[in-house]
């Protein structure tokens, strides 16, 4: 935002020392980020009228210019073609120098000696505009000088950067009363007009609100005895320092009490509303609006964003013809003509998130837009008609403003009422202050305090960005420091008995991911918001966790699984034709806060303890074997490794009917802690009909996922069990077995029973699996190699005898039979 010092000053006495006003404006965060100076470098600028303008004989970018300033005829070759005889405009004469250190010599152009430079706003430091040459007032005079003939006084304007958060820093007059309650000075209110005495705006005039929740307040204003002509050239000149072109006089007065005050508003000629008769309603699908910018918009468009259902804000007049797209941007149909003699002036609030979604379906961003979707103080409307009227009246003396302006309320944004303690101060910002100051800072900005034992403060009506309940109280004593400046606060070193170092959970991340890639994954990254489509691939019944406010439609949710960023991810690669991977992500998944039942309490206001429900986040590990031949049996063997290298025992494969969606009905597993029961993920393929939906290739794809916080409690499970174990002396005796099982059985749990069933066995090892039409198709053969050992003895025949039929009835009781040779 464009702040003109000279401007400024009328609300507010700044420093003498322009570096001191940017320290204390940096240290407001109101950070300034340029600074120009308007009116140095002009003292050799004149006015020329132009007699003649001639072509050069093979240009036709260029031509000659005969001027007059002062002094006689003046060659000067121009490249503008805004200007004609008889117009006067600024001319640089041969040696002046232009700011930004310029100097102007003589120059030959197609055979054409150019004695000077006529100059258009930009080049001269006083605009933007470098379409055309600066077309002076018709009543300036030859060799006048061009300060004098425009009245301008040297001048500063800092550029501002003002955060999105700080609605009411968007004006001058919020810029000025951070500096008033800062610099303690008194801050100045601009001068307003008063409604005429004569006359009922009811009357003639009428205002409706359909949308409510949309529109918080609609206030209109008639004015009678309008003349449309150009603006005093001081309110013309502030305009275009703040970076805005004039237009009119009814034009400019609405653009500078938008700037002043931050209020937005919008003229209308009387005679093109129909019954003198504005509304605000939602635009109906099919309809469509012309706006001042010459293009025709559709309306009522659902956008791209959740939760943005294409609904349009629009003004439309008694024949329900819209006028404008509220808080954006009026339409051509009620644009002010030179011919207008009365106005209605629209002052209002609407809500900002319809404004911004509007603004952004239609790609269409005025200063309007920029601080309605911000939000504007719903009390100033009548405030902004009222100095609108006093500027319009410096070209208007004899306006008249009919008596009680129209004033309807809809929905308006409750505001925050907090109460703060010294000790809250004291806690957050780690210094004692008074009271009292705390008391001047939050007046300063316009809070309510009352000093009841505790500080009872109510956000003003211009703050929507102070929140409700505790998280405003943060809010407040943010603004108290802000005010009071973060430099005077102390500074201190945060200590901690043993600073930095990883967790024992950060360890764990690290560690599993160095492994699985030492064989041989390759780790990648999928978006954590994914299409509803996408959900619905593994998680078809569940409940979303839907994002309020998404960038599209294809990122509206949260994702309930790793799955389907990994098939995408192994798709691309191979419609790439860059083969197969082992795909690897650690990742964090979402589940609904009603399927996973998990509440978080949180303190509000003065409405006590608040219960808010959140969706629960688990930090998943996901390994994809996109190669040729990996499928279950691979999965296993790598989900395995991988839980050897992290020293973590004692995980058992467990089979499972209960195919979780994306999953191969038969072909997967749960992985189980064999001491608890607790279930860590899963290992087995995807599900063929997912990989034909999504894979170019139909094949069979291993899978495994593992719970990493599960993991960690198990690793510190085992941390806790993890005692030295000494070798025994006595040699040990190892044995084979062949069982035969019913298919149900896991190999994993089968093997449990045999280490369990004597206390001679010190391993178990699965080294064959047979499956044989002499077994069945519901059995199969698994081969385990026993190892048995004593620490007190060498074992005898006896012993391994005991331990064998031990190890056989155990079996025995899961099902399974010592097999047989025919």
């Amino acid at each position: 935002m464009r702040v003109p010092l000279k401007w400024l000053n009328e609300f507010v006495d700044l420093p003498a020392s322009l570096d001191e006003l940017i320290a204390v404006m940096d240290d407001l965060g109101l950070v300034v980020e340029g600074v120009e100076r308007v009116g140095e470098g002009l003292g050799d600028v004149i006015v020329a009228r132009v007699d003649e303008i001639h072509s050069i004989e093979g240009a036709d970018r260029i031509r000659r210019v005969v001027v007059d300033a002062g002094e006689g005829p003046l060659e000067i070759v121009c490249g503008a073609m805004n200007f004609t005889v008889g117009d006067f405009v600024p001319l640089a004469p041969v040696g002046a120098v232009l700011p930004g250190g310029f100097e102007i010599a003589r120059r030959t152009m197609r055979g054409v000696v150019s004695n000077g430079m006529l100059c258009s706003g930009r080049e001269l430091g006083l605009s933007e505009d470098h379409g055309g040459l600066l077309i002076l007032s018709p009543s300036s005079r030859p060799g006048e000088a061009l300060l004098d003939n425009l009245g301008v006084e040297p001048d500063v304007v800092l550029d501002i950067s003002i955060e999105g958060n700080r609605p009411d820093a968007w004006s001058l007059l919020g810029v000025a009363r951070d500096l008033a309650t800062r610099l303690r000075h008194p801050l100045r209110f601009p001068a307003v007009a008063t409604p005429g005495e004569s006359g009922e705006t009811r009357e003639s005039a009428h205002v409706e609100i359909e949308a409510p929740d949309l529109c918080g307040r609609f206030t209109l204003s008639l004015i009678r005895g309008v003349r449309v002509g150009p603006s005093p050239e001081q309110l013309a000149r502030r305009l275009t320092l703040a970076g805005m072109r004039p237009i009119s006089n009814v034009v400019d007065a609405s653009n500078l009490v938008m700037l002043e005050l931050g209020q937005p508003t919008h003229a209308y000629d009387a005679d093109l509303v129909a019954r003198r008769t504005l509304r605000a309603r939602v635009a109906r699908p099919g309809e469509t609006l012309t706006t001042l910018d010459g293009v025709t918009r559709p309306l009522a468009q659902p956008g791209r964003g959740l939760g943005d259902s294409g609904d349009d804000l629009v003004i439309v007049d008694g024949d329900d013809v819209i006028h404008g797209l509220a808080g954006i941007m009026g339409g051509e149909i009620g644009e002010i003509r030179e011919s207008t003699t009365e106005i209605l002036l629209e002052a209002a609030f609407f809500d900002p998130m319809t404004i911004a979604r509007a603004s952004k379906r239609h790609g269409l961003r005025s200063e309007a837009s920029h601080r309605f979707e911000r939000g504007v103080d719903p009390e100033l409307a009548l405030f902004a008609a009222a100095r609108f009227v006093h500027l319009l009246r410096e070209s208007v003396p004899n306006l008249e403003w009919v008596n009680h302006p129209l004033d309807v309320r809809g929905e308006i944004p409750e505001r925050s009422r907090v109460t703060l303690t010294d000790h809250d101060v004291e806690r957050a910002l780690g210094v004692a202050l008074e009271r009292s100051e705390v008391v001047r800072l939050l007046e300063g900005l316009n809070f309510t305090v009352r000093d009841e034992g505790d500080l009872d403060v109510v956000a003003p009506s211009a703050r929507l960005d102070i929140r409700l309940g505790a998280a405003g109280r943060a809010d407040v004593i943010e603004e108290v420091a802000r005010l009071y400046s973060y430099t005077r606060l102390p500074r201190r070193t945060p200590s901690w008995p043993a600073p930095g170092g990883w967790s024992s959970t950060q360890r764990l991340r690290r560690r599993a991911r160095e492994a699985v890639v030492t064989l041989g994954g390759h780790e990648v990254w999928t978006p954590t918001m994914i299409a509803e489509s996408d959900a619905a691939l593994t998680h078809p019944h569940a409940r979303r966790v839907v994002v309020a406010n998404p960038l599209s439609a294809e990122e509206s949710v949260l994702r309930p699984s790793l799955l389907p960023g990994l098939l995408r991810v192994a798709a691309r690669n191979a419609e790439r034709g860059l083969g197969g991977a082992l795909f690897v992500e650690m990742g964090v998944v979402f589940t609904h806060p009603d399927d996973a039942q998990v509440r978080r309490r949180d303190r509000g206001g003065a409405g006590g303890v608040l219960q808010v429900d959140l969706p629960v986040e688990t930090e998943h590990l996901t390994v994809l074997g996109a190669r040729e031949g990996d499928d279950a049996v691979i999965a296993v063997a790598t989900v395995r490794t991988l839980l050897a290298r992290l020293g973590l025992s004692g995980v058992a494969v467990e089979s499972s009917e209960d195919a979780p969606a994306g999953w191969h009905p038969t072909r997967h597993a749960r992985l189980i802690d064999s001491e608890s029961g607790r279930e860590l993920g899963r290992v087995g393929e995807v599900d063929p009909d997912l990989v034909r939906l999504i894979h170019p290739e139909s094949r069979r794809l291993g899978l495994f996922t593992l719970d990493v916080p599960a993991l960690h409690q198990l690793e510190r499970d085992r941390r806790r069990d993890d005692r030295a174990i000494v070798p025994s002396r006595f040699p040990a005796a190892a044995m084979d077995f062949a069982l035969v099982t019913p298919n149900e059985v896991g190999a994993d749990e089968l093997g449990r029973v045999l280490a369990q069933a004597s206390p001679l066995v010190e391993s178990v090892t699965l080294f064959d699996v047979y499956r044989g039409e002499s077994l069945g198709a519901d059995r199969r053969s698994l081969a385990f190699s026993v190892r048995f050992v004593s620490t007190e003895r060498t074992l005898s025949d006896a012993d391994l005898d005991t331990a064998r039929r031990s190890l056989v009835e155990a079996a025995a009781a899961r099902g399974a039979t010592l097999r047989t040779v025919p």
